[in-house]
C-alpha cells in the first residue's frame, strides 16, 4: 500500500481531461458523416435527374392549380377568374419548389455559430 507522503506521485487528470479522452476513444467527437442534401450535390442526381426534378415540379404545381381553380369556378358560376387566379398561385408555389431544391442549406458549423436557429 501507499502511504500519502513527500513523494512526486504525477497529478491525476481533470475531470474534462478524462472526459475528452473518453469521447474520442468512443468516437462521439467526430462529426457526422455529410450525406445527400448536406453535401450539396442534389443527392447524387445526375443533370438530366435535376432536370426532369424542376420540370415535375412546375408542372404539378400548375396542374393542381388550374384544376383547383377550374373546379371553383365551375362551382360559382364559371367564373374564370378563379383559374386566372390559380394559374398565378400555381406559377408560385412551383418557383417557390425549385427555388427550395437549389437554396444553400445551412452547415453543420453555421448551425452551432447561430446558436442552433
Amino acid at each position: 500500500m501507499s502511504e500519502e507522503s513527500g513523494e512526486d506521485e504525477p497529478p491525476s487528470p481533470s475531470f474534462e481531461e478524462r472526459l475528452k479522452a473518453a469521447r474520442s476513444r468512443q468516437g462521439l467527437d467526430a462529426p457526422p458523416p455529410l450525406t445527400g442534401r448536406d453535401t450539396g450535390d442534389m443527392g447524387g442526381m445526375s443533370p438530366w435527374g435535376i432536370g426532369l426534378r424542376v420540370g415535375i415540379e412546375m408542372v404539378s404545381a400548375l396542374v393542381v392549380a388550374v384544376a383547383i381553380g377550374w373546379g371553383l369556378g365551375y362551382l360559382f358560376g364559371g367564373k374564370p377568374i378563379f383559374i386566372a387566379v390559380f394559374v398565378l398561385l400555381g406559377g408560385a408555389a412551383g418557383i417557390l419548389n425549385v427555388w427550395r431544391l437549389f437554396a444553400p442549406r445551412p452547415t453543420r458549423d453555421r448551425k452551432v455559430q447561430d446558436g442552433g436557429r
